[in-house]
């Protein structure tokens, strides 16, 4: 089940990495194995068995199946220049914010004798640095994707709807049908 949110959070990350993962199998699985400390987390990190890490490491094996080849890209990355990632965390949570820049479906809750209709939006808006922390935060603690939509939902509410906080004070934003979302640093 694709976690739109979470994955553009993901990504977001990664455009702070300053030199490239590894890019071939053998290379891919030898830092994995490093980090992992063995072959046999390796293979439970990526759901295969043990002497199949050590093919790939002794460079017998080379190409991936298409499954395999996205799980172990995703591991990599995942533990790929973690001091960046985290400074990369740090500056968007205490000054820089994130900006999210989404294509879904918007429906108000707002006083009688306006129109709250939901209806398909492109928004681009900056997010001030809390809701970055918050973004963040519940990533790490597992936030279901439906819980990172919500905290989206808030920021977007606050930000672009009620322009901070200085107009239309009691609208309630429904944020849903995400059609696309991708968030920058």
């Amino acid at each position: 089940m694709p976690d739109p949110i979470g994955d553009s959070l993901d990504r977001a990350l990664e455009s702070a990495f300053t030199r490239r993962p590894p890019q071939s199998a053998q290379a891919q699985m030898k830092y994995l194995v490093k980090q992992l400390k063995g072959t046999k987390a390796a293979a439970q990190a990526l759901g295969i068995s043990q002497r199949t890490v050590e093919r790939y490491v002794a460079g017998k094996l080379k190409r991936p199946r298409q499954d395999l080849r996205g799980r172990l890209e995703r591991e990599v990355k995942k533990r790929w220049q973690p001091q960046v990632r985290a400074k990369a965390k740090k500056a968007a949570a205490s000054t820089g914010g994130l900006v999210v820049s989404t294509r879904a479906r918007f429906g108000f809750t707002a006083a009688p004798g306006t129109t709250d209709d939901a209806r398909i939006r492109d928004i681009t808006q900056a997010l001030p640095p809390v809701f970055a922390d918050r973004l963040f935060t519940a990533r790490e603690q597992g936030a279901t994707e439906q819980q990172l939509q919500q905290i989206a939902a808030e920021g977007l509410a606050q930000m672009y709807f009620r322009a901070n906080n200085t107009r239309a004070a009691g609208l309630g934003v429904e944020f849903t049908d995400v059609e696309h979302i991708e968030i920058q640093l």
